[in-house]
């Protein structure tokens, strides 16, 4: 199953009304590619809703599908940032993985984007 089908999502009912979401998920595990051990880090999202918001229950799932996928921390950031805004469609997004010491060196990526016509506040 691909990981964007976990996804589910709630009206924002105040979607005129600038405000940041923060979401922290510091229990994120996915699988080195290369070596096929484990990686461990902290997955940050922070957003402007547009006329969605992501249900965490659903994004407790959806994180669930990276425990066994070989995955390099760059493109995880970036595929959890176009899943995001594929289906939220917010005014900004943000992610933010920072990934624990492996061979005594720390890895931190962060991808934004913003939707075209967003009130430019961030």
């Amino acid at each position: 199953m691909n990981p964007i089908d976990k996804l589910e999502t709630f009206d924002n009912k105040y979607p005129s009304r600038d405000y940041t979401v923060t979401i922290v998920n510091p229990e994120f595990t996915s699988v080195c590619p290369k070596t096929g051990l484990p990686d461990f880090g902290t997955i940050t999202i922070n957003y402007i809703p547009g006329k969605k918001c992501v249900e965490l229950k659903s994004l407790k799932y959806y994180f669930l599908e990276y425990r066994s996928m070989g995955i390099f921390y760059e493109t995880v950031v970036n595929k959890i940032l176009d899943d995001l805004a594929a289906k939220l469609r917010p005014q900004w997004i943000e992610v933010i993985g920072s990934f624990s010491a492996r061979g005594g060196i720390t890895t931190t990526v962060k991808s934004v984007q913003r939707e075209q016509g967003a009130r430019k506040n961030k």
